[in-house]
């Protein structure tokens, strides 16, 4: 069977640009780590039980990439789709480390839509499995569109091609498992403050290695002091002229710099 890969990605910069009901809207620049990803496939099985193989903490149920399923198939109602599911596996041979802020199963989630539409011939727009892909989680959708660049705004639904060099870049992942909800909670609750537009507008077109030299660790990502007030431990671990990816735990440096 066909390999698919999932690829981790770091964010540039991170930003809280104000509240949409219960969620966060933000802007950030997203970019793709080449050299770490996961690989996934279909294995035919015999039991019609939904199934994924790979070393996963969690259940099937709160799987990213069962999510994904069933917001597929509540929106396209497919019989061939449960079909497939039920003489098949997903297989997923797993690089990325979870709870580490790199979107491990946010792209797990999108690369599976993407399978599914391939194999099925369900004839799915990008714009549309960027939808489906949202129920799943907020990353999803960047992940969808597989740009290498892309400046992500509104809750995640908003993702814009950013033309640059591509980025080499590296990461570290302390053994530290952080709760994304409660370093946002403790951002809302200690630390909140809004992107000014000024602000917002410059880091849109500013490309990422420039972004990198002008700002420090703390003023690149919003997440990073809730995250150390939360989890001490990241101080430990935080070596000069590496930034934050998302909520964290991930470090990253992008080579040249």
């Amino acid at each position: 069977m066909k390999k698919y890969t999932a690829y981790a990605k770091v964010n540039i910069f991170l930003k809280i640009t104000g509240m949409r009901e219960n969620y966060h809207e933000i802007l950030s620049r997203f970019v793709l780590v080449n050299n770490l990803y996961d690989e996934l496939y279909f294995t035919a099985k015999e039991s019609e039980k939904f199934e994924i193989i790979g070393d996963f903490s969690c259940n099937t149920e709160q799987n990213t990439i069962h999510k994904a399923y069933i917001a597929l198939q509540e929106s396209i109602q497919s019989s061939a789709l449960e079909r497939l599911m039920k003489t098949h596996a997903i297989n997923v041979d797993k690089r990325i480390p979870a709870f580490a802020g790199l979107g491990g199963g946010s792209s797990d989630a999108a690369t599976y839509l993407k399978m599914c539409n391939e194999v099925l011939h369900l004839g799915l727009s990008v714009d549309e499995l960027a939808i489906i892909g949202l129920k799943v989680g907020a990353d999803v959708p960047f992940f969808i569109y597989g740009y290498q660049s892309a400046n992500v705004s509104g809750i995640g639904e908003i993702v814009e091609a950013y033309e640059e060099e591509s980025l080499e870049i590296q990461t570290t992942t302390p053994d530290i498992e952080i709760s994304t909800p409660k370093v946002y909670q403790a951002f809302r609750e200690n630390f909140y403050k809004e992107l000014h537009s000024d602000e917002a507008l410059e880091l849109r077109e500013m490309p990422s290695k420039e972004i990198l030299a002008r700002y420090d660790i703390e003023r690149a990502n919003d997440l990073f002091t809730p995250a150390l007030q939360l989890y001490p431990r990241l101080k430990e671990a935080y070596t000069h002229g590496w930034y934050f990816s998302g909520s964290g735990s991930s470090y990253f440096k992008v080579e040249g710099l």
